[in-house]
């Protein structure tokens, strides 16, 4: 596999990323408020046999965003759903970044730089 195979999909997710994120302050601006100070990644895994390739949003917070993102869990699950997108799931990123068994340093340099920033970041929602 060389770097052409691999970015092509990290930027396909990327873009979709920030549709959703567009979508997201379009229709629901007060939600979207929320989503300014935490991190949106479209994320695939394969499941099943035969692997089937599914995506969904992943929404890395805040320990004081998390719980006002996830009482709009909703909304984000219509808008993802109708971006055919299967699911939302919100992450505590503080409690990823100080996981022993994480391998997010390692294996996404760009990931971990951008959760300690949603970790660090106040709250003024």
């Amino acid at each position: 596999m060389d770097a052409t195979e691999i970015s092509v999909p990290m930027i396909a997710e990327d873009i979709l990323a920030k549709e959703f994120t567009r979508v997201v302050n379009h229709y629901y601006p007060q939600v979207g408020e929320l989503l300014d100070g935490c991190y949106v990644k479209v994320i695939t895994c394969f499941w099943g046999r035969p692997a089937r390739r599914l995506q969904y949003i992943g929404i890395y917070c805040s320990d004081e965003m998390i719980s006002c993102v996830q009482a709009q869990k909703e909304i984000l699950r219509e808008v993802a759903n109708n971006m055919g997108l299967i699911q939302v799931v919100c992450m505590n990123a503080k409690r990823l970044l100080r996981d022993p068994m994480s391998k997010v340093k390692e294996n996404n340099p760009r990931l971990w730089l951008e959760l300690q920033w949603v970790a660090l970041s106040d709250s003024s929602h």
